[in-house]
């Protein structure tokens, strides 16, 4: 129910989907006077979102700090791969992994475990129906990467139920404290991503090291160019307002 539940308030507060109502409103309305402010709020609204300078600038503010591999000074039992869009699975028939918009993350987990700073590799997450049936489901597709590039495939650790954030943690914690009790984990997820995972591991009782991957913030400057409406700030506004919700969620239902 609450994943339904979720997705449901998800599509009505999000940016796009409020534009769209605001302008029905603003089409329907009778009234002159509420009509031209209604339009004058989405012109300002658009103008905010697609504003590459302020998105980013909120973006390195809300998003985890870097941490650098030669930061962590011990090594850990296992790495908890986050899974969401580290794969694409558009394309079943191809023969080959063809990398997510969140593919980054797989390359900071192998990073890591080629520095031996993880003994152990964790992925979570569940793909849809017709991919895990396939066996292309993305922890499957993500392993297979990771033992191309040298990876055993013993050193790799599946969990393939979790719907959202909070069933990453619950689902991983089960794993974590039958096979590896009273160990030392290292959390793979998104910058913007991290704030609501380690909350959620956090509440499931496993303590993690943060290591942030897929930044979208970074380096900023002032420029005139910055403030001319970008479609990219928009993509990366919706991102971030997207996690913000989920993250104000996730605190109202004690999730994390």
């Amino acid at each position: 129910m609450f994943y339904f539940l979720s997705k449901a308030v998800d599509f009505l507060i999000m940016p796009m989907s409020m534009l769209f109502l605001l302008l029905i409103y603003a089409f329907i309305v009778k009234n002159a006077r509420k009509r031209k402010l209604t339009i004058g709020l989405v012109i300002l609204l658009l103008f905010l979102m697609s504003n590459s300078f302020l998105v980013r600038t909120a973006l390195n503010l809300y998003e985890a700090p870097l941490v650098n591999i030669s930061d962590l000074k011990e090594t850990y039992d296992v790495g908890i791969l986050l899974s969401g869009g580290l794969i694409n699975t558009d394309m079943p028939e191809a023969d080959h992994a063809l990398m997510g918009d969140r593919g980054d993350r797989v390359l900071q987990t192998f990073l890591l475990y080629k520095a031996g700073k993880i003994k152990k590799i964790l992925i979570t997450g569940i793909s849809s129906d017709d991919a895990m049936v396939a066996a292309r489901g993305e922890t499957k597709v993500a392993a297979s990467l990771l033992v191309k590039w040298g990876v055993p495939a013993g050193d790799i650790v599946f969990e393939e139920k979790a719907k959202n954030t909070r069933e990453n943690a619950l689902f991983s914690a089960r794993i974590l404290n039958k096979m590896f009790p009273g160990g030392k984990y290292v959390l793979i997820t998104s910058a913007f991503h991290m704030r609501r995972s380690v909350g959620c591991f956090e509440k499931a009782g496993i303590k993690t090291k943060p290591f942030p991957a897929d930044y979208y913030g970074g380096y900023s400057t002032w420029s005139f160019r910055k403030v001319v409406p970008e479609p990219v700030a928009l993509y990366d506004f919706n991102v971030l307002w997207h996690e913000l919700v989920g993250l104000a969620i996730y605190k109202i239902m004690g999730y994390c």
